[in-house]
């Protein structure tokens, strides 16, 4: 019997591996490339492609699967902390952590407030969804997912939602800054950027069609944006465990992010070789696939299309704030003398 156990969980890591293995490899092709997609995306569109036959083989593998999905996610987050530094934070200032903080708190909240209040949806997914759009997209979404965790198909949702309006973005912003619809100086359409795209993929795609200059602001804010993933994911589960009644269930606390912070710390003090630093990054790169290629592999169609319209009317919505309300907030900090 321990036998089986260990071999279920030995095939079914080993079949996500690959699969994340086929993600990288796709996403370095020149012509993919180009997109500045993700791994992460290509991983779970190949997991939900193959999903038909994962629940055939679900007895087989299902074990190793749901392993990648919870543990190895969780150990690809606190290597993620490999991406941040104090340092290049402090070059955004008081006024630009400001900023992002304010977008951060305010897709946030009335991502989950719309999504709950008007859209009727389940909380997790609006939860997710706002997740995803306020801090990083799918990183964002599958550490939130563990937190919570909910069910597999939810993630899959939204994931799936910050994928396309984040794409959309990306393009569409190098295009309008070109047609001069946009009056920001390149180090003001960075902080643009980094304050209102998804994915950090799509702020080094759009930031980089731009300028270097442009792209290097974009990502320092971005990384912000990202840190904030640490005290959300604190603050969430606690929100979560009291139920409608005020009564209590058990609080899931999210160690990862403890860990997350702390290899913040470590690479914002301790002199790493870059040889390590890249291995730890594409280490965490590799586990968040990984994850991600599992929570395709998982999907359940039927619950996903029973919820996937309202989802994406939520990140429409928030995707609609973040652009709009993106530009006020950097047209205002501009003409204020701040950038």
């Amino acid at each position: 019997m321990q036998v089986n156990i260990a071999k279920n969980y030995i095939l079914g890591v080993v079949a996500v591996a690959l699969l994340a293995f086929l993600s990288i490899t796709i996403v370095r092709i020149p012509s993919i490339a180009a997109l500045s997609l993700s791994p992460l995306i290509i991983g779970i569109l190949l997991g939900v492609l193959l999903s038909f036959v994962y629940h055939k083989k679900q007895d087989s593998i299902g074990l190793g699967v749901t392993f990648s999905a919870k543990k190895i996610l969780r150990f690809g987050i606190i290597l993620y902390g490999f991406n941040v530094s104090i340092a290049e934070i402090g070059e955004v200032g008081f006024i630009g952590i400001a900023a992002c903080v304010f977008v951060v708190v305010c897709i946030m909240g009335l991502g989950v407030w719309i999504g709950i209040k008007w859209l009727k949806l389940d909380r997790d997914i609006a939860i997710l969804v706002s997740g995803g759009s306020a801090i990083c997209g799918a990183a964002a979404i599958l550490a939130l997912e563990s937190s919570l965790k909910s069910e597999a198909y939810k993630g899959v949702i939204a994931v799936g939602t910050v994928v396309i309006f984040g794409l959309i973005a990306m393009f569409a912003y190098p295009i309008l800054y070109a047609s001069g619809i946009i009056p920001f100086t390149h180090t003001q359409e960075g902080l643009y950027i980094g304050l209102t795209l998804h994915e950090v993929a799509n702020v080094v795609g759009a930031g980089g069609a731009i300028s270097d200059e442009c792209a290097n602001f974009a990502l320092i804010t971005k990384m912000i944006r990202v840190i904030l993933l640490i005290p959300l994911l604190l603050i969430v589960p606690m929100l979560c465990s009291k139920t409608q009644d005020g009564g209590g269930k058990k609080l899931h606390i999210p160690w990862f992010a403890f860990g997350f912070l702390g290899v913040v710390i470590l690479h914002s003090y301790v002199d790493f070789s870059d040889n390590i630093v890249m291995a730890c990054k594409f280490v965490s790169a590799f586990c968040l696939t990984m994850a991600m290629s599992a929570l395709g592999l998982q999907i359940d169609f039927k619950k996903f299309k029973s919820a996937g319209g309202g989802a994406f009317m939520l990140a429409f919505i928030l995707f609609i704030l973040l652009c709009i309300g993106g530009f006020f907030l950097v047209y205002g900090l501009t003409k204020l003398g701040y950038f």
